[in-house]
């Protein structure tokens, strides 16, 4: 039985904070926001910092679903125990790393 070394080749895409499926998710909530806040503009200055305040809100929303969820929306678990099994046996290879001369 042999454990593969991770070596963070797998690791997902971060963007300002943001990983993988959540930069998607923040791309579409700040377009959506800048075509609403352009939308509420018409009803003045006010209108339009409606609009970016309600986006930045979505954003933090987005950030605080990310820690708590995580990416695969598994729920996090603090007080679990991290079991790393040995990688190697030192008794079975010390005996097989004596140098050994044979005669010819």
């Amino acid at each position: 039985m042999g454990f593969y070394l991770y070596k963070g080749l797998k690791k997902p895409l971060v963007f300002f904070g943001l990983k993988g499926k959540y930069i998607i998710y923040a791309v579409g909530v700040i377009g959506g926001g800048v075509i609403v806040a352009l939308i509420l503009s018409k009803f003045g200055l006010l209108g339009s910092l409606l609009g970016l305040t309600v986006t930045a809100g979505c954003v933090y929303v987005l950030f605080k679903r990310q820690d708590k969820y995580g990416l695969y929306d598994k729920t996090k678990n603090f007080n679990q125990i991290f079991i790393f099994p040995k990688r190697f046996n030192n008794k079975r290879l010390l005996q097989h790393g004596t140098n050994k001369k044979t005669s010819i």
